[in-house]
């Protein structure tokens, strides 16, 4: 049986899904941009996690972070980059000796074919150089939007938001789409927010993804967007339960 107080919770979170429900375009936006900048404020060392020094070594992390995490590429890209520290280098490698150093990362025979087919890409299409284009860095071997707006908005200065499934459940949850496809997820959120902020904003999403806002069991009684959120009461919303669900800020 419920108790009283049981019930006057079920009856807010109804009442603060109608207020969402109701809201008006103007009202998203200013609601999105907002949560935005409260996630500044959350995360002002927000940044790619990944370790590059370059536009190609930034490319071929980013296609080994698939299915694993920034901290194992961080632990393999040193040793396969010190071996092929150029797209011509790898673009010749054998591949046997490629997928013993990318082992670690998971799908290593995938991966291996996808880093040496981009290389050989770079080296025969664009001169060994990555391209500053989305439209040509989409037509390497194993390249998407996602890999491509992470390595146009981190290594080029070029504003792009990475949909990736910490920044699409988010999107969702925030209330700004409703849809499932990356590609419409990106368009619905950069009608939301400045071109300008979408790079960070990416940064800003994942590291809240990542850290409070979980697929399974988000934080809500420790998020500072719970205020803000129409997806509040998802997740655990007493803040001492809440708490212990917290990830540590370091990267996973």
């Amino acid at each position: 049986m419920a108790t009283a107080d049981g019930k006057a919770t079920q009856a807010a979170q109804r009442q603060r899904r109608k207020r969402f429900q109701e809201e008006t375009r103007l009202g998203l936006v200013r609601r999105a941009r907002r949560i935005n900048r409260e996630l500044a404020e959350i995360y002002p060392d927000a940044h790619c996690e990944l370790n590059f020094t370059s536009p190609y070594e930034l490319l071929i992390a980013t296609v080994l972070s698939a299915q694993t995490t920034d901290k194992r590429v961080n632990l393999t890209t040193p040793e396969l980059f010190a071996k092929y520290p150029t797209p011509e280098d790898l673009a010749a490698a054998n591949p046997e000796d490629v997928e013993a150093i990318l082992k670690p990362t998971g799908f290593f025979r995938a991966k291996t074919k996808s880093v040496m087919g981009l290389s050989r890409a770079l080296v025969e299409r664009f001169d060994g150089e990555v391209p500053a284009r989305l439209k040509d860095l989409v037509t390497l071997p194993g390249v998407g939007r996602k890999t491509a707006n992470v390595v146009l908005g981190n290594a080029f200065g070029v504003p792009g938001i990475t949909v990736d499934t910490h920044f699409g459940r988010l999107a969702r949850r925030f209330g700004w789409t409703t849809s499932d496809d990356p590609v419409k997820v990106e368009q619905d959120v950069a009608d939301l927010i400045p071109r300008k902020e979408w790079t960070i904003l990416s940064h800003r999403m994942i590291w809240h993804g990542r850290r409070i806002c979980h697929s399974q069991r988000p934080a809500c009684g420790a998020c500072a967007i719970a205020p803000l959120c129409p997806s509040y009461g998802e997740g655990p919303t007493d803040p001492k339960v809440a708490a212990k669900l917290v990830r540590d800020r370091s990267f996973a």
